[in-house]
Formats: structure tokens, sequence, C-alpha cells
């Protein structure tokens, strides 16, 4: 669990420029809010540290400061993927500073982050999503979570995908969606026989809860938009209600769905364009998992896979003597 940041006021002489870069940020429709908002908590953040350490304009801090503010974030148990977006970010800062010609230099330039790692995504196998899709809703909100699980298990849409959605998202006959990804991308994605059925069922409940201008395909008991917050709940709610052996997630679904496609066809590009990575490194995390089950398969299975113990030996003693 991450440190909070401490509640330590930030003089004008840090905020000013900080406003001048959110408001940057903000006039750049490339950026969307959740990224400007982590823009603003990761720099707030370094805010707070300069500050605690007695520097008090932007141009103070050295290499060597941000280097112990890595190390600061370390102590702390942030993983070095979440270090590298504080990085990321001062780095963007700095370069608007010295664009702006209120920095010199950037001190996080040449900065990298301490290596985490690798953490490959928790999946659920194929006979538990059919179990925990196959069971019936026993009420209208049912109706509509079936629905949008089968929609992230059918296409591999991201959360903020999903909840994104909007009526003519979606083309029935077509049985294929389009989606926003990030960086503000579409793309179209096919839809399975099953997710098609369950929009078709949610649609006649959905009228009775929205009004006609709300335009979202999944909306909460009020009518509007259901957040990502509400999404996550009903989830987990579901894999509660229905004997899930785990915690589920919208992201779990997601890596469900790239896992048995690449276990199935083995195409990692198809898999890259239907997740709407950019870098195809980001997919190969996949092929991981995969080769994990095939090694789980073959060390079961193969007559030869493991090596046999000589009576009252170890299997040190196996080695010596092969």
């Amino acid at each position: 669990m991450h440190a909070a940041v401490p509640e330590v006021a930030v003089p004008g002489s840090l905020a000013d420029p900080l406003a001048a870069f959110f408001d940057h940020l903000a006039s750049e429709t490339r950026h969307s809010q959740r990224t400007c908002d982590s823009y603003q908590r990761d720099l707030n953040r370094f805010a707070v540290w300069l500050n605690q350490h007695q520097y008090h304009q932007w141009q103070a801090p050295n290499s060597h400061d941000v280097r112990r503010y890595v190390a600061d974030l370390t102590r702390q148990g942030l993983s070095g993927r979440s270090i590298a977006r504080h990085l990321s970010a001062i780095r963007r800062f700095y370069r608007f500073l010295v664009r702006e010609k209120l920095a010199t230099d950037n001190p996080a330039l040449d900065i990298r982050a301490p290596k985490s790692g690798r953490r490959l995504p928790k999946v659920a196998d194929v006979d538990q999503v059919n179990h925990l899709l196959d069971s019936l809703p026993d009420d209208p909100l049912e109706i509509r979570d079936v629905c949008m699980f089968e929609l992230i298990y059918s296409s591999g849409l991201r959360l903020s995908e999903l909840a994104a959605l909007d009526l003519d998202s979606v083309d029935l006959r077509g049985s294929q969606v389009r989606v926003q990804g990030k960086g503000g991308k579409e793309r179209d994605l096919p839809v399975g026989r099953k997710a098609v059925a369950a929009i078709r069922a949610w649609l006649p409940v959905r009228s009775g809860m929205a009004s006609d201008a709300e335009q979202a395909l999944f909306v909460s008991q009020r009518g509007d938009r259901l957040s990502h917050r509400s999404i996550q709940s009903r989830l987990s709610r579901w894999g509660l209600v229905k004997g899930a052996d785990q915690r589920l997630h919208p992201h779990m679904l997601r890596h469900s769905f790239a896992s048995h496609m690449l276990e199935s066809s083995g195409d990692l590009r198809a898999v890259q364009e239907l997740l709407g990575h950019a870098d195809i490194a980001t997919t190969q995390v996949y092929t991981h998992l995969d080769f994990q089950h095939l090694a789980q398969v073959y060390d079961k299975s193969h007559p030869r896979a493991r090596r046999r113990r000589y009576d009252g030996g170890s299997d040190k003693d196996a080695q010596n003597h092969e």
C-alpha cells in the first residue's frame, strides 16, 4: 500500500508554475482528464517533498536530488512502474519549465526507476469464466452486469473503454463494437454471439432506467452513466455470489481474454490489435503466461519430464549420478 502524501502547504514559488503546467496540459485535447489528474498527483507529491527539503524554486534541485527522491519513493514501497510514472511526469514538467524559461535544465533527464520483478497478470481458466458468465441473472441489475462482463471477455475491453461506451458504439447487426482506447485511438472489435445476446437482453431493461437524452450504454439505477468504481464493485460482487475461487476485477477478464486467445490462436499480432497495445512488447507478457501453462501440462504429462529420485537419495544425489 502506498504511503499517503503528507498535507504540507506548497509555497507559491512552486505552486504557480505547477498551475501553469496543469492549464497547459488541460488545453491539449489528446490528454484525458485521468492523465491530467495523474500528473497533478505525482507532481504535487514531488513539490511537497521539495518543500520539506527546503527547496522553494523549481530550478534548485539537481539530478542528485531527484535520485534522493526516487530512493524515498522506493523506501515508501512504490513499485518500479509507479516510480517510472513519477519520473515521466517530472521530466515532462521540466521540459515545460525550460521552454517557459523557468528552469535552465531538466534534472530528471537521465534518471531511471529501479526495476521491478515482472508480475504476470492473473487469469481465470476457461471453465471458471464459462461458469461465471453462464450463471443466470436474478434481477435487472444483474442482466446489466452479465452484459458488461460478457462484453469485456468477448472483446478484451479495458475498464475505461467499457464505461465510455455509448448506444451508438455497438453494431449488433455487424457484431462489433467501436471503442476509444488510450491516446484517443479508436478501434473496431468483434463481439461474440453470447455478448450480442447479452446486449439484446440488456437494452429493454436499460430503456426503463435511462432517459432518452442519456447516451451511455451502461447506466445505474438512477439512469446515469455507470462509474468505473461501480463496475469494479459489481464484478467483485458477482464473483462472490457465483462462487468464484478468486477475487474478480475487470482487468482479470481482459487478461483472461488475451491469454485464452493466445492459447487458441498463437497469433500475437492479432491479440496486440484486439487489446489496442501500441507496442507488441506489452502484449508479449501473455506469451509468458502461455509458456507457464504449457510447462505445467508438460511437467504433468511427459513420462521423462521429472528427474527420478534414487531410493534413499536426494535430487542432488540423483544429479551426481546423471
